[in-house]
């Protein structure tokens, strides 16, 4: 079961998620963030409207790498691993 510190933990990064995702879309509404939690690492799938799956991605995947890299850096303060996966 997860201690405290790691479902605070994994709140927090799908908040932050959720909020950069929101600002960079025309249908912030149609945002969902849902986890899958492993022992050592947690999978964060964000759920955009079709219309703004290349928003979130952007050119040459920048933006989306941009994301991952601080959803990661929030991870790894805690000594877990994160992936984010973009599902339209």
């Amino acid at each position: 079961m997860a201690d405290e510190g790691t479902v605070g933990q994994e709140v927090e990064m799908k908040d932050l998620l959720e909020y950069l995702a929101k600002a960079l879309v025309d249908n912030p509404e149609s945002v969902e963030v849902t986890s899958v939690e492993g022992e050592k690492s947690i999978i964060l799938q964000l759920r955009v409207d079709p219309e703004d799956v290349g928003k979130v991605i952007g050119k040459k995947g920048r933006i989306a790498q941009a994301m991952r890299t601080l959803i990661k850096a929030t991870a790894t303060k805690e000594g877990r691993n994160a992936i984010v996966e973009i599902i339209d």
